[in-house]
Protein backbone atom coordinates (compact mmCIF):
# COMPACT_ATOMS: atom_id res chain seq x y z
CA UNK A 1 0.00 0.00 0.00
CA UNK A 2 3.04 2.27 -0.22
CA UNK A 3 1.77 4.14 -3.31
CA UNK A 4 -1.58 4.69 -1.67
CA UNK A 5 -0.07 6.01 1.56
CA UNK A 6 2.36 8.21 -0.38
CA UNK A 7 -0.61 9.73 -2.19
CA UNK A 8 -2.37 10.37 1.13
CA UNK A 9 0.75 11.97 2.62
CA UNK A 10 1.29 14.24 -0.39
CA UNK A 11 -2.35 15.35 -0.83
CA UNK A 12 -3.28 16.41 2.69
CA UNK A 13 -3.87 20.04 1.73
CA UNK A 14 -6.05 18.94 -1.16
CA UNK A 15 -8.11 16.70 1.15
CA UNK A 16 -8.51 19.50 3.68
CA UNK A 17 -9.65 22.04 1.10
CA UNK A 18 -12.24 19.66 -0.34
CA UNK A 19 -13.56 18.95 3.15
CA UNK A 20 -13.71 22.69 3.82
CA UNK A 21 -15.81 23.17 0.68
CA UNK A 22 -18.30 20.62 2.04
CA UNK A 23 -18.27 22.17 5.52
CA UNK A 24 -19.10 25.61 4.09
CA UNK A 25 -22.46 24.31 2.90
CA UNK A 26 -25.05 24.94 5.68
CA UNK A 27 -26.96 21.69 5.06
CA UNK A 28 -29.27 22.01 8.07
CA UNK A 29 -31.99 19.41 7.60
CA UNK A 30 -34.14 20.62 10.50
CA UNK A 31 -34.73 24.00 8.85
CA UNK A 32 -36.72 24.11 5.59
CA UNK A 33 -35.05 27.43 4.72
CA UNK A 34 -31.89 25.39 4.06
CA UNK A 35 -33.50 22.91 1.66
CA UNK A 36 -31.36 24.27 -1.18
CA UNK A 37 -28.20 23.99 0.90
CA UNK A 38 -28.97 20.35 1.73
CA UNK A 39 -29.34 19.69 -2.00
CA UNK A 40 -26.05 21.49 -2.68
CA UNK A 41 -24.25 19.20 -0.22
CA UNK A 42 -25.71 16.14 -1.92
CA UNK A 43 -24.55 17.36 -5.33
CA UNK A 44 -21.11 18.10 -3.94
CA UNK A 45 -20.74 14.48 -2.85
CA UNK A 46 -21.99 13.29 -6.23
CA UNK A 47 -19.28 15.39 -7.89
CA UNK A 48 -16.57 13.96 -5.63
CA UNK A 49 -17.65 10.39 -6.32
CA UNK A 50 -17.95 10.95 -10.07
CA UNK A 51 -14.38 12.22 -10.08
CA UNK A 52 -13.27 8.74 -8.96
CA UNK A 53 -14.59 7.03 -12.11
CA UNK A 54 -16.83 4.58 -10.27
CA UNK A 55 -19.09 2.05 -11.97
CA UNK A 56 -22.15 3.99 -10.89
CA UNK A 57 -22.97 7.26 -9.13
CA UNK A 58 -26.56 8.35 -8.71
CA UNK A 59 -28.67 10.89 -6.83
CA UNK A 60 -31.95 9.34 -5.67
CA UNK A 61 -34.83 11.68 -4.91
CA UNK A 62 -37.05 10.91 -1.92
CA UNK A 63 -40.08 12.66 -0.47
CA UNK A 64 -37.54 14.44 1.71
CA UNK A 65 -33.85 15.02 1.03
CA UNK A 66 -31.98 13.05 -1.65
CA UNK A 67 -29.80 9.99 -1.12
CA UNK A 68 -26.39 9.77 -2.79
CA UNK A 69 -25.26 6.35 -4.03
CA UNK A 70 -21.96 5.23 -5.51
CA UNK A 71 -20.60 1.81 -6.44
CA UNK A 72 -17.35 0.17 -7.54
CA UNK A 73 -17.32 -3.60 -8.10
CA UNK A 74 -13.80 -4.91 -8.60
CA UNK A 75 -14.15 -8.64 -7.93
CA UNK A 76 -17.39 -10.46 -7.09
CA UNK A 77 -15.44 -12.96 -4.98
CA UNK A 78 -14.15 -10.24 -2.64
CA UNK A 79 -16.08 -8.73 0.29
CA UNK A 80 -18.45 -5.85 -0.41
CA UNK A 81 -18.39 -2.90 1.97
CA UNK A 82 -21.26 -0.44 2.16
CA UNK A 83 -20.05 2.93 3.50
CA UNK A 84 -22.78 4.94 5.20
CA UNK A 85 -22.64 8.60 6.19
CA UNK A 86 -24.84 11.67 6.40
CA UNK A 87 -24.28 15.08 4.88
CA UNK A 88 -26.91 16.97 6.88
CA UNK A 89 -25.95 18.82 10.07
CA UNK A 90 -27.48 20.20 13.23
CA UNK A 91 -28.45 23.88 13.49
CA UNK A 92 -25.53 26.00 14.75
CA UNK A 93 -27.53 27.83 17.43
CA UNK A 94 -26.69 29.63 19.62
CA UNK A 95 -24.56 31.53 17.13
CA UNK A 96 -23.17 33.87 19.77
CA UNK A 97 -21.37 30.96 21.45
CA UNK A 98 -19.18 30.22 18.41
CA UNK A 99 -15.65 31.63 18.44
CA UNK A 100 -15.60 31.58 14.62
CA UNK A 101 -18.49 31.32 12.12
CA UNK A 102 -19.92 27.78 12.10
CA UNK A 103 -19.89 27.47 8.32
CA UNK A 104 -16.48 29.00 7.76
CA UNK A 105 -14.13 26.17 8.75
CA UNK A 106 -11.14 27.34 10.74
CA UNK A 107 -8.07 25.48 12.01
CA UNK A 108 -7.00 26.33 15.56
CA UNK A 109 -4.64 24.31 17.75
CA UNK A 110 -4.70 21.45 15.28
CA UNK A 111 -8.51 21.23 15.16
CA UNK A 112 -11.00 21.99 12.39
CA UNK A 113 -13.81 24.11 13.84
CA UNK A 114 -17.08 24.02 11.89
CA UNK A 115 -20.57 22.61 12.10
CA UNK A 116 -20.39 19.08 10.70
CA UNK A 117 -16.61 18.79 11.13
CA UNK A 118 -17.00 15.67 13.26
CA UNK A 119 -20.70 14.90 12.81
CA UNK A 120 -20.53 13.62 10.18
CA UNK A 121 -19.00 15.29 7.15
CA UNK A 122 -15.38 15.08 8.28
CA UNK A 123 -15.53 11.50 9.46
CA UNK A 124 -17.46 10.03 6.53
CA UNK A 125 -15.36 11.96 3.99
CA UNK A 126 -12.31 9.94 5.09
CA UNK A 127 -13.58 6.91 3.16
CA UNK A 128 -14.13 8.88 -0.03
CA UNK A 129 -10.55 10.13 0.17
CA UNK A 130 -9.22 6.64 0.95
CA UNK A 131 -10.83 5.36 -2.24
CA UNK A 132 -9.40 8.34 -4.12
CA UNK A 133 -5.89 7.35 -3.01
CA UNK A 134 -6.34 3.97 -4.68
CA UNK A 135 -7.99 5.30 -7.82
CA UNK A 136 -5.52 8.11 -8.45
CA UNK A 137 -2.50 5.82 -8.09
CA UNK A 138 -3.91 3.14 -10.41
CA UNK A 139 -3.86 0.72 -7.48
CA UNK A 140 -6.39 -2.09 -7.71
CA UNK A 141 -9.02 -1.53 -5.05
CA UNK A 142 -8.89 -4.62 -2.78
CA UNK A 143 -12.65 -5.03 -2.23
CA UNK A 144 -16.00 -3.95 -3.64
CA UNK A 145 -17.37 -0.70 -2.26
CA UNK A 146 -20.72 1.05 -2.19
CA UNK A 147 -21.57 4.45 -0.72
CA UNK A 148 -24.85 5.67 0.67
CA UNK A 149 -25.03 9.22 2.01
CA UNK A 150 -28.30 10.60 3.36
CA UNK A 151 -29.47 14.11 4.21
CA UNK A 152 -31.94 13.36 6.99
CA UNK A 153 -29.98 11.69 9.80
CA UNK A 154 -30.42 14.68 12.10
CA UNK A 155 -34.22 14.45 11.74
CA UNK A 156 -34.51 10.70 12.32
CA UNK A 157 -33.86 9.36 8.77
CA UNK A 158 -37.58 9.11 7.87
CA UNK A 159 -36.98 8.09 4.25
CA UNK A 160 -33.83 5.96 4.58
CA UNK A 161 -35.34 2.66 5.75
CA UNK A 162 -37.99 2.66 2.98
CA UNK A 163 -35.17 3.38 0.51
CA UNK A 164 -33.08 0.48 1.83
CA UNK A 165 -36.04 -1.89 1.61
CA UNK A 166 -36.86 -0.76 -1.92
CA UNK A 167 -33.22 -1.03 -3.07
CA UNK A 168 -32.21 -4.06 -1.02
CA UNK A 169 -30.55 -5.82 -3.97
CA UNK A 170 -28.61 -2.72 -5.00
CA UNK A 171 -27.32 -2.27 -1.44
CA UNK A 172 -26.42 -5.93 -0.86
CA UNK A 173 -23.16 -6.12 1.09
CA UNK A 174 -21.10 -8.14 3.54
CA UNK A 175 -20.79 -5.33 6.08
CA UNK A 176 -21.54 -1.66 6.64
CA UNK A 177 -18.75 0.78 7.49
CA UNK A 178 -19.77 3.82 9.54
CA UNK A 179 -17.65 6.63 10.94
CA UNK A 180 -20.07 8.56 13.13
CA UNK A 181 -18.79 7.62 16.59
CA UNK A 182 -15.93 8.67 18.84
CA UNK A 183 -12.63 7.23 19.96
CA UNK A 184 -12.40 6.56 23.68
CA UNK A 185 -9.76 9.26 24.14
CA UNK A 186 -7.24 11.29 22.16
CA UNK A 187 -4.70 9.09 20.36
CA UNK A 188 -6.63 6.05 21.63
CA UNK A 189 -8.10 4.16 18.67
CA UNK A 190 -11.41 2.58 19.53
CA UNK A 191 -13.99 0.42 17.83
CA UNK A 192 -17.54 0.80 19.06
CA UNK A 193 -19.27 -2.58 19.17
CA UNK A 194 -22.45 -1.47 20.93
CA UNK A 195 -24.86 1.46 20.69
CA UNK A 196 -27.86 2.34 22.78
CA UNK A 197 -31.25 2.66 21.15
CA UNK A 198 -33.69 5.55 21.47
CA UNK A 199 -37.32 6.32 22.20
CA UNK A 200 -38.09 10.04 21.86
CA UNK A 201 -41.33 11.40 23.29
CA UNK A 202 -43.18 14.66 23.72
CA UNK A 203 -45.60 15.47 26.53
CA UNK A 204 -48.11 18.35 26.36
CA UNK A 205 -50.25 19.46 29.27
CA UNK A 206 -53.17 21.84 28.61
CA UNK A 207 -55.32 23.43 31.31
CA UNK A 208 -57.45 26.61 31.07
CA UNK A 209 -58.30 28.07 27.66
CA UNK A 210 -55.94 31.03 28.17
CA UNK A 211 -53.12 32.27 30.41
CA UNK A 212 -54.56 33.49 33.71
CA UNK A 213 -53.66 36.11 36.34
CA UNK A 214 -51.99 34.09 39.10
CA UNK A 215 -53.47 36.31 41.79
CA UNK A 216 -57.06 36.07 40.57
CA UNK A 217 -57.01 32.37 39.63
CA UNK A 218 -54.07 30.90 41.54
CA UNK A 219 -55.23 28.12 43.86
CA UNK A 220 -58.50 27.60 41.98
CA UNK A 221 -57.26 25.80 38.85
CA UNK A 222 -54.50 23.32 38.22
CA UNK A 223 -51.39 24.93 36.77
CA UNK A 224 -50.10 22.93 33.72
CA UNK A 225 -46.52 23.87 34.60
CA UNK A 226 -46.95 22.43 38.11
CA UNK A 227 -48.57 19.30 36.69
CA UNK A 228 -45.70 18.83 34.23
CA UNK A 229 -43.17 19.19 37.05
CA UNK A 230 -45.03 16.56 39.09
CA UNK A 231 -45.14 14.13 36.14
CA UNK A 232 -41.43 14.53 35.44
CA UNK A 233 -40.57 14.08 39.12
CA UNK A 234 -42.21 10.65 39.06
CA UNK A 235 -40.31 9.30 36.04
CA UNK A 236 -37.19 8.45 38.12
CA UNK A 237 -36.53 7.93 41.80
CA UNK A 238 -33.72 9.47 43.85
CA UNK A 239 -31.39 6.59 42.95
CA UNK A 240 -31.79 7.23 39.22
CA UNK A 241 -34.02 4.19 38.67
CA UNK A 242 -36.69 4.73 36.00
CA UNK A 243 -40.16 4.19 37.47
CA UNK A 244 -42.11 3.25 34.34
CA UNK A 245 -43.71 -0.16 35.00
CA UNK A 246 -42.13 -2.84 32.78
CA UNK A 247 -39.32 -0.56 31.60
CA UNK A 248 -36.51 -2.92 32.64
CA UNK A 249 -38.26 -6.20 31.76
CA UNK A 250 -36.23 -6.91 28.61
CA UNK A 251 -32.92 -5.33 29.64
CA UNK A 252 -29.94 -7.65 29.13
CA UNK A 253 -27.89 -7.26 32.29
CA UNK A 254 -24.11 -6.88 32.13
CA UNK A 255 -22.31 -10.04 33.15
CA UNK A 256 -19.26 -10.01 35.42
CA UNK A 257 -16.82 -10.40 32.50
CA UNK A 258 -18.26 -7.35 30.74
CA UNK A 259 -18.14 -5.31 33.94
CA UNK A 260 -14.51 -6.34 34.44
CA UNK A 261 -13.67 -5.12 30.92
CA UNK A 262 -15.17 -1.73 31.77
CA UNK A 263 -12.73 -1.34 34.67
CA UNK A 264 -9.80 -1.75 32.26
CA UNK A 265 -10.77 1.23 30.12
CA UNK A 266 -8.57 4.32 30.73
CA UNK A 267 -11.36 6.52 32.06
CA UNK A 268 -10.51 9.59 34.12
CA UNK A 269 -13.59 10.32 36.19
CA UNK A 270 -12.09 13.40 37.84
CA UNK A 271 -11.16 14.77 34.43
CA UNK A 272 -14.65 13.95 33.22
CA UNK A 273 -16.19 16.00 36.03
CA UNK A 274 -13.75 18.86 35.53
CA UNK A 275 -14.53 19.03 31.82
CA UNK A 276 -18.24 19.38 32.65
CA UNK A 277 -17.69 21.86 35.47
CA UNK A 278 -19.26 19.50 37.99
CA UNK A 279 -18.28 18.49 41.52
CA UNK A 280 -20.48 15.40 41.67
CA UNK A 281 -21.96 12.94 39.18
CA UNK A 282 -25.36 11.32 39.53
CA UNK A 283 -26.89 8.24 37.93
CA UNK A 284 -28.41 4.83 38.46
CA UNK A 285 -27.26 3.41 41.77
CA UNK A 286 -24.91 0.43 41.58
CA UNK A 287 -23.26 1.20 38.24
CA UNK A 288 -20.12 3.04 37.19
CA UNK A 289 -20.19 6.20 35.08
CA UNK A 290 -19.13 4.32 31.94
CA UNK A 291 -21.73 1.61 32.50
CA UNK A 292 -24.43 4.23 33.03
CA UNK A 293 -23.56 6.07 29.83
CA UNK A 294 -23.25 3.12 27.47
CA UNK A 295 -24.71 -0.13 28.80
CA UNK A 296 -27.63 0.98 30.98
CA UNK A 297 -30.85 2.66 29.84
CA UNK A 298 -31.50 6.28 30.73
CA UNK A 299 -34.27 8.87 30.68
CA UNK A 300 -33.73 12.61 30.31
CA UNK A 301 -35.74 15.75 29.71
CA UNK A 302 -34.39 17.40 26.56
CA UNK A 303 -36.66 20.43 26.46
CA UNK A 304 -39.09 22.07 28.86
CA UNK A 305 -41.32 25.11 28.33
CA UNK A 306 -44.22 26.92 29.90
CA UNK A 307 -45.32 30.38 30.96
CA UNK A 308 -43.50 33.69 30.81
CA UNK A 309 -39.88 33.60 29.59
CA UNK A 310 -39.11 37.29 29.14
CA UNK A 311 -37.19 39.74 31.26
CA UNK A 312 -38.51 40.67 34.66
CA UNK A 313 -41.70 39.33 36.25
CA UNK A 314 -45.13 38.52 34.92
CA UNK A 315 -47.62 36.96 37.32
CA UNK A 316 -49.12 34.51 34.90
CA UNK A 317 -50.65 31.08 35.34
CA UNK A 318 -49.81 29.42 31.98
CA UNK A 319 -52.48 27.61 30.04
CA UNK A 320 -50.10 24.90 28.81
CA UNK A 321 -46.74 23.26 29.34
CA UNK A 322 -44.60 20.95 27.23
CA UNK A 323 -41.59 18.68 27.51
CA UNK A 324 -39.48 16.59 25.17
CA UNK A 325 -38.08 13.44 26.77
CA UNK A 326 -35.62 10.90 25.40
CA UNK A 327 -34.93 7.40 26.66
CA UNK A 328 -31.71 5.64 25.67
CA UNK A 329 -32.22 1.90 25.40
CA UNK A 330 -30.05 -1.22 25.67
CA UNK A 331 -30.46 -4.78 24.36
CA UNK A 332 -33.19 -6.19 24.23
CA UNK A 333 -35.46 -3.19 24.73
CA UNK A 334 -37.82 -2.38 21.86
CA UNK A 335 -38.37 1.35 21.22
CA UNK A 336 -42.03 0.90 20.25
CA UNK A 337 -42.75 -1.08 23.40
CA UNK A 338 -40.92 1.43 25.57
CA UNK A 339 -42.85 4.27 23.92
CA UNK A 340 -46.10 2.46 24.71
CA UNK A 341 -45.11 1.90 28.35
CA UNK A 342 -44.06 5.55 28.69
CA UNK A 343 -47.36 6.77 27.27
CA UNK A 344 -49.43 4.56 29.55
CA UNK A 345 -47.49 5.59 32.63
CA UNK A 346 -47.61 9.34 31.94
CA UNK A 347 -51.32 9.17 31.19
CA UNK A 348 -51.85 7.33 34.48
CA UNK A 349 -50.17 10.23 36.31
CA UNK A 350 -52.34 12.91 34.69
CA UNK A 351 -55.02 14.49 36.91
CA UNK A 352 -58.50 15.02 35.49
CA UNK A 353 -58.05 18.80 35.83
CA UNK A 354 -55.86 19.00 32.69
CA UNK A 355 -55.52 17.34 29.29
CA UNK A 356 -52.30 15.42 28.74
CA UNK A 357 -51.15 14.34 25.27
CA UNK A 358 -48.19 12.02 24.75
CA UNK A 359 -46.64 11.90 21.26
CA UNK A 360 -44.05 9.43 20.06
CA UNK A 361 -41.39 10.90 17.78
CA UNK A 362 -38.55 8.83 16.31
CA UNK A 363 -36.75 5.89 17.85
CA UNK A 364 -34.17 3.22 17.16
CA UNK A 365 -33.08 -0.22 18.33
CA UNK A 366 -29.91 -0.82 20.37
CA UNK A 367 -27.23 -3.00 18.78
CA UNK A 368 -24.21 -5.07 19.80
CA UNK A 369 -21.80 -6.39 17.15
CA UNK A 370 -20.16 -9.81 17.46
CA UNK A 371 -16.55 -9.19 18.51
CA UNK A 372 -15.39 -12.17 16.44
CA UNK A 373 -16.76 -10.68 13.19
CA UNK A 374 -13.93 -10.66 10.63
CA UNK A 375 -14.70 -7.13 9.51
CA UNK A 376 -14.25 -5.88 13.06
CA UNK A 377 -10.96 -7.74 13.38
CA UNK A 378 -9.66 -6.24 10.12
CA UNK A 379 -10.63 -2.79 11.37
CA UNK A 380 -8.76 -3.40 14.63
CA UNK A 381 -5.57 -4.32 12.77
CA UNK A 382 -5.92 -1.25 10.53
CA UNK A 383 -6.19 0.99 13.58
CA UNK A 384 -3.15 -0.65 15.16
CA UNK A 385 -1.16 -0.20 11.95
CA UNK A 386 -1.90 3.52 11.68
CA UNK A 387 -2.03 4.57 15.35
CA UNK A 388 0.66 2.12 16.49
CA UNK A 389 -1.53 1.16 19.44
CA UNK A 390 -3.93 -1.68 20.20
CA UNK A 391 -7.47 -0.38 19.76
CA UNK A 392 -10.05 -0.55 22.52
CA UNK A 393 -13.45 -2.15 22.06
CA UNK A 394 -16.15 -0.03 23.63
CA UNK A 395 -19.88 0.48 23.84
CA UNK A 396 -21.25 3.97 23.31
CA UNK A 397 -24.20 5.78 24.80
CA UNK A 398 -25.44 7.45 21.64
CA UNK A 399 -27.77 6.03 19.04
CA UNK A 400 -27.46 5.41 15.31
CA UNK A 401 -30.86 3.84 14.57
CA UNK A 402 -29.92 2.92 11.01
CA UNK A 403 -27.34 0.38 12.30
CA UNK A 404 -30.13 -1.92 13.48
CA UNK A 405 -32.02 -1.32 10.25
CA UNK A 406 -29.02 -2.34 8.16
CA UNK A 407 -28.84 -5.59 10.11
CA UNK A 408 -32.59 -6.25 9.93
CA UNK A 409 -33.03 -5.39 6.23
CA UNK A 410 -29.66 -6.24 4.67
CA UNK A 411 -28.49 -8.85 7.16
CA UNK A 412 -25.21 -6.96 7.51
CA UNK A 413 -23.32 -6.13 10.69
CA UNK A 414 -21.83 -2.67 11.03
CA UNK A 415 -18.26 -1.63 11.80
CA UNK A 416 -18.25 1.61 13.77
CA UNK A 417 -14.86 3.08 12.93
CA UNK A 418 -14.95 6.43 14.72
CA UNK A 419 -12.17 9.02 14.47
CA UNK A 420 -13.77 11.82 16.49
CA UNK A 421 -13.77 12.50 20.24
CA UNK A 422 -16.59 12.89 22.74
CA UNK A 423 -15.14 16.35 23.42
CA UNK A 424 -15.71 17.42 19.81
CA UNK A 425 -18.85 19.35 20.85
CA UNK A 426 -21.08 17.82 18.21
CA UNK A 427 -24.56 19.44 18.25
CA UNK A 428 -23.01 22.31 20.24
CA UNK A 429 -21.16 25.55 19.47
CA UNK A 430 -17.50 25.21 18.44
CA UNK A 431 -17.82 21.69 17.04
CA UNK A 432 -14.37 20.43 16.10
CA UNK A 433 -12.48 17.55 14.54
CA UNK A 434 -8.74 16.99 14.97
CA UNK A 435 -6.98 17.55 11.67
CA UNK A 436 -4.52 14.75 12.47
CA UNK A 437 -7.42 12.33 12.93
CA UNK A 438 -8.96 13.39 9.62
CA UNK A 439 -5.70 12.37 7.97
CA UNK A 440 -5.24 9.26 10.12
CA UNK A 441 -8.82 8.34 9.36
CA UNK A 442 -8.07 8.32 5.64
CA UNK A 443 -5.02 6.10 6.22
CA UNK A 444 -6.95 3.76 8.53
CA UNK A 445 -9.76 3.42 6.01
CA UNK A 446 -7.29 2.65 3.20
CA UNK A 447 -5.52 0.06 5.36
CA UNK A 448 -8.83 -1.54 6.34
CA UNK A 449 -9.73 -2.09 2.70
CA UNK A 450 -6.30 -3.63 2.10
CA UNK A 451 -6.57 -6.05 5.07
CA UNK A 452 -10.19 -7.10 4.67
CA UNK A 453 -9.73 -9.83 1.99
CA UNK A 454 -7.14 -11.56 4.20
CA UNK A 455 -9.53 -11.75 7.14
CA UNK A 456 -12.38 -12.89 4.90
CA UNK A 457 -10.33 -15.94 3.88
CA UNK A 458 -9.69 -17.14 7.41
CA UNK A 459 -11.23 -20.64 7.90
CA UNK A 460 -13.61 -19.69 10.69
CA UNK A 461 -15.26 -17.17 8.41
Amino acid sequence: MSKVQDYIDSHKDHFKEELFELLRIPSISTNSDHKGDVLDAAHYLVDRLEALDLDRVELFETDGNPIVFGELITDESKPTVLVYGHYDVQPPDPLGKWDTPPFEPTVRNGNIYARGASDDKGQSFTHVKALEAYRKTDSKFPVNIKFIFEGEEEIGSPHLVPFIKEHKEMLECDMVLISDTAMFAEDTPSLTYGLRGLAYMEVDVVGPNRDLHSGVYGGAVDNPANVMAEIISKLKDEDGVIQIPGFYDDVVELDEEEREEYTKLPFDEEGFKKDLGLDTLHGEEGYSTLERTSARPSLDVNGLWSGYQGEGAKTVLPSEAGAKISMRLVPDQDPKEIARLFKEYVESLAPESVDVTVTEHHGGHPIVTDLSFYGLQAAAEAFKNVYDKEPLFTREGGSIPIVADFENVLGAQSILMGFGLNSDAIHSPNEKFALKDFYRGISTSAKFFELLPKYALQPEH
